[in-house]
């Protein structure tokens, strides 16, 4: 039998059939992923075959097999360095949810999401959730952030998730298609998806005052089917956004400013960090990039360099 994983819960998956109906299902074995040390060889929106078993009164599935996939969102594992989590496959695209404060959504956490959703081609919306709740000198940094990522190339709106405001875009963007939400923990993505789909009565939770930091409500990644023609995977919040499977001299690439810029710099594998004749250094320098996004960059190369870097490496254009 085929069918679509709907639920993850670490040893068990839900599994949706073609016909619309749902079996619980396990692993066979020590089923593995080739190439891909990672915590769960199974994620929420992989096609999988499987096999039914009777166990007592129950009928439950064996996974035998996973379809290749179109692409996944990857992570670093929480506590294994070495190992990989797949929070999601097979996306259309991904939103993710940011908030100035309460908690605060740090740039660093935007540019390591949009940096993975580009290395496997998944367009990648951004929504500023909690407008209602901004004072103007909040909105003013607000709009300065909006603006950054629209120049870019992104696709971004300003939302609220209490009030309603510009769901009806973001409605008419999820049509038709598979989307994961994320964001850091108190975010308001199950808030978000009850809006958008108020039959599903997500649970949510209230912001933790002591450190300004989301309560974790979503414990496994699950997809949904929603009334109005979408699917949509709701994911558990993320504080950290390890970025794996690139190397450093592809990192720059995954940024779109940056990449448009690569064919004037003065060497062919330029890292933009010391290299002589770098257009991106001139373009920071010219205030034509910003330096959030370039702090970013220097970061991932940072944490994904394993050895250093050396001048001698040039090689001109």
């Amino acid at each position: 039998m085929q069918g679509t994983v709907y639920k993850s819960t670490g040893s068990w998956y839900s599994v949706k059939t073609e016909s619309g109906d749902f079996y619980e299902c396990r692993i066979k074995g020590k089923f593995r992923i080739k190439g891909i040390q990672s915590t769960n060889p199974v994620a929420v929106g992989d096609s999988v075959t499987f096999e039914l078993e009777k166990v007592g009164d129950t009928t439950l599935g064996i996974i035998t097999a996973i379809g290749e996939r179109r692409n996944y969102i990857i992570r670093r594992a929480v506590k294994l360095s070495k190992q990989v989590h797949i929070i999601a496959a097979n996306l259309d695209q991904v939103f993710l949810m940011i908030t100035l404060n309460n908690p605060t959504t740090y740039t660093s956490f935007i540019d390591r999401f949009l940096v993975t959703a580009e290395a496997y081609a998944i367009p990648a919306v951004l929504l500023f959730n909690k407008m209602d709740d901004y004072d103007e000198d909040e909105l003013v940094e607000v709009d300065y952030l909006v603006q950054l990522y629209r120049s870019i190339g992104y696709t971004v709106f300003e939302i609220s998730a209490l009030t309603g405001q510009h769901l009806e875009k973001v409605k008419a963007m999820m049509l038709g298609k598979t989307n994961m939400f994320a964001g850091n923990s108190g975010v308001g993505k199950s808030t978000l998806i009850n809006a958008l789909e108020p039959e599903l009565e997500l649970k949510t939770s209230e912001i933790s005052e002591q450190h300004m930091q989301g309560q974790h409500t979503t414990t496994f990644a699950e997809m949904y089917d929603l009334s109005f023609g979408a699917r949509i995977i709701d994911t558990p919040g993320i504080r950290g956004f390890g970025v794996v499977e690139m190397d450093k001299d592809e990192i720059g690439d995954y940024f779109p400013e940056f990449f448009r810029l690569k064919s004037e710099c003065k060497f062919h594998n330029c890292l933009h960090l010391d290299e002589p004749g770098c257009a991106v250094k001139a373009a920071l320098e010219n205030n034509e990039l910003a330096w959030s996004r370039y702090r970013s960059y220097v970061q991932m190369l940072e944490e994904d360099v394993e050895e250093t870097y050396r001048a001698d490496k040039y090689r001109e254009r």
